[in-house]
């Protein structure tokens, strides 16, 4: 009896702890948005927060714009002034969501999961409806994340002359991924 006890008090912990809330300082957003004329437009933020909550099944982000670094140091100066991403006024992106189909990952067992996530992605200080397929890998306690989708600049306000003229994509991938503890 007291084995039964003991085991049930173990798989009870255990299940609790793992239902907490997982973070991340240090997830990892990039933008491409190559084009066939211009191989440069292309950044990462490897300090973007992460959370993923398994018990609500919420799925959250947020980036600093100006930690979205570029090989081209001018680019990356256009891409903080006001015109474009205007990152003195909007400095970060968000992103709110959840796992829609939350019965396709069992927190609880190691493995590859398959889900969808939909939520709502703030660039600008404009929000835009993403629902988008990702990839939750359980290891342990460890979390692992991937998700890839493309978004329009004009749905954030961002137009110009180089998306006019085939410079810089008009909707770029982001691809994002997180370990979360």
């Amino acid at each position: 009896m007291k084995k039964t006890i003991l085991s049930l008090a173990i798989a009870t912990i255990s299940m609790l702890t793992f239902a907490q809330k997982k973070t991340s300082t240090s997830a990892t957003i990039a933008f491409d948005a190559s084009t066939a004329i211009d191989d440069l437009p292309k950044a990462e933020n490897k300090t973007s927060i992460a959370a993923i909550d398994p018990e609500k099944n919420t799925v959250q982000f947020e980036a600093a714009i100006k930690n979205f670094t570029f090989s081209n140091p001018r680019i990356q100066e256009h891409f903080n002034q006001k015109g474009w991403l205007n990152s003195d006024e909007f400095p970060k992106a968000t992103f709110n969501g959840v796992i829609t189909n939350p019965t396709a990952v069992n927190f609880t067992k190691d493995g590859t999961y398959n889900v969808t996530v939909e939520g709502d992605l703030t660039i600008k200080g404009k929000t835009q409806k993403i629902t988008t397929p990702a990839t939750i890998v359980v290891a342990g306690k460890t979390l692992k994340t991937n998700a890839a989708f493309n978004i329009k600049l004009a749905d954030f306000g961002v137009e110009g002359q180089p998306i006019t003229a085939g410079k810089v994509s008009a909707e770029p991938k982001l691809t994002v991924s997180a370990e979360l503890n």
